[in-house]
């Protein structure tokens, strides 16, 4: 009778623990995979410009989302060339259009690849909006991009990849690919469409620190 209860006893344990185990794999079989998304044709209009005062509103851009947004959820935002990020302050305070910072997001740059940016940056390499300069520099090879005087076309930089502290403090990457509307390889200053940005981008919505 002893050996068959603990012939019972043994085997209820044995069910139990791999019932948990099997809990366990479910659990991480869970957590949302961290994806490579890619925005295409995300307008950035502005006005003014070429000597003039540049205006108009910023398109918001929420990463958690995935879309155009319209409230103070947003990550990043754009106008023209200008990329300002959902922390800090105003950089240009008499400019209506641009939207009051809400967040608490930030923005490191990484030099590599894409795909070759997989922990976050320290955080002392994060810097955020200030009244005296934007985040991500504008500017031709200060910042993303590249403008070659001579046919008037603005070139993503390779090797500049933004990490992103987000307005809720998520984390997200992404890399410029395209500012003409539907990304032509090589744009031509004839008939290239300007103020389109094209980007891929990761978010990642965990507790941990890698994409």
């Amino acid at each position: 009778m002893k050996t068959n209860f603990l012939k019972l006893s043994i085997l209820a344990l044995t069910i139990f623990i791999t019932s948990c185990s099997n809990d366990d794999d479910k659990k991480e079989d869970t957590t949302p995979a961290v994806v490579t998304t890619k925005v295409s044709n995300l307008p950035a209009p502005q006005t003014g410009g070429q000597g003039q005062t540049v205006g108009g509103a910023f398109t918001k851009f929420s990463f958690s989302e995935n879309k155009i947004v319209t409230n103070d959820n947003w990550d990043i935002a754009f106008r023209g060339t200008t990329i300002i990020v959902n922390g800090g302050t105003k950089v240009i305070t008499a400019d209506a259009d641009e939207p009051e910072r809400k967040g608490s997001g930030a923005v490191s740059i990484a030099q590599g690849t894409f795909a070759s940016i997989t922990a976050f940056p320290a955080a002392a390499t994060f810097v955020q909006d200030a009244a005296t300069a934007y985040a991500i520099p504008t500017g031709s090879d200060k910042g993303w991009y590249n403008y070659n005087s001579a046919n008037n076309i603005i070139s993503p930089l390779a090797g500049k990849v933004f990490v992103v502290k987000t307005h809720d403090g998520k984390y997200a990457k992404f890399e410029i690919l395209s500012y003409y509307k539907d990304a032509p390889s090589n744009p031509d200053p004839a008939t290239a469409v300007a103020r389109y940005y094209t980007f891929n981008f990761a978010y990642q919505a965990n507790s941990t620190t890698t994409f």
